[in-house]
C-alpha cells in the first residue's frame, strides 16, 4: 500500500485515523462530532466544520457502532449509510474540507492484505474473527487509492486516507 507523508489528509478527502497524536493534529476532543451528529447531518452540513480552522470533520463511534452488528449487518450499514453519508459531505465540500473517522483501536482491527492492498476490518465479540470487507464496501476495491497515514518517516501507520470515495 502506498505511504502519504504529506499532511493532506488533514484538509481533503477521507480517512480512518487510530493514532492518538494525529488526531490531536486535527482537532481537540470537544470539536469531535458523534456518530449520531454525522449520520444527522447529511444533506444539511454546516457552513464551516469544527476543527483544522473549519477544514476538518471528525468523527468518533464508528468502531462501536460495528461491533454492534454482525458482519453481514455491518457490510449492509456501511455500504448504505455511512457511505452514503460519505458522499454527501464530498459532494457538499468537495476538496475543501477533510472527513475523519476516529477509531481508537483500528490498528489492531485493521487488516491490510500486502498482496493485494484489500482492507478488512477484524470483527470484535460476539464475532470476534470474522472480518468485514470494509475496503470492497467503501472504496469498491480501488485499492490503488487509499494510502497509510505516516506522521514521520519510518513510523507506524496513524491511519487509512483515501482522496474521494465514488
Amino acid at each position: 500500500m502506498k505511504q502519504l507523508l504529506d499532511t493532506v489528509w488533514q484538509r481533503r478527502g477521507t480517512s480512518w485515523v487510530w493514532d492518538e497524536e494525529a488526531r490531536n493534529q486535527v482537532c481537540v476532543a470537544s470539536e469531535v462530532w458523534s456518530l449520531r451528529q454525522f449520520l444527522q447531518a447529511a444533506g444539511h452540513w454546516p457552513d464551516e466544520l469544527p476543527s483544522n480552522s473549519g477544514k476538518t470533520l471528525v468523527v468518533a463511534g464508528l468502531e462501536g457502532s460495528l461491533d454492534l452488528l454482525s458482519p453481514e449487518q455491518g457490510e449492509i450499514w456501511l455500504d448504505q449509510t455511512v457511505k452514503r453519508n460519505i458522499q454527501s459531505f464530498q459532494d457538499d465540500w468537495g476538496s475543501e474540507g477533510a472527513l475523519i473517522f476516529w477509531m481508537p483501536h483500528g490498528a489492531a482491527r485493521v487488516k491490510i492484505n500486502p498482496a493485494t492492498d484489500a482492507v478488512q476490518w477484524f470483527c470484535e465479540a460476539p464475532h470476534r474473527g470474522e472480518l468485514l470487507d470494509f475496503g470492497r464496501i467503501l472504496w469498491g476495491e480501488a485499492n490503488e487509492y487509499p494510502q497509510e497515514i505516516l506522521l514521520r518517516e519510518g513510523s507506524k501507520p496513524a491511519g487509512l486516507f483515501h482522496l474521494r470515495i465514488t
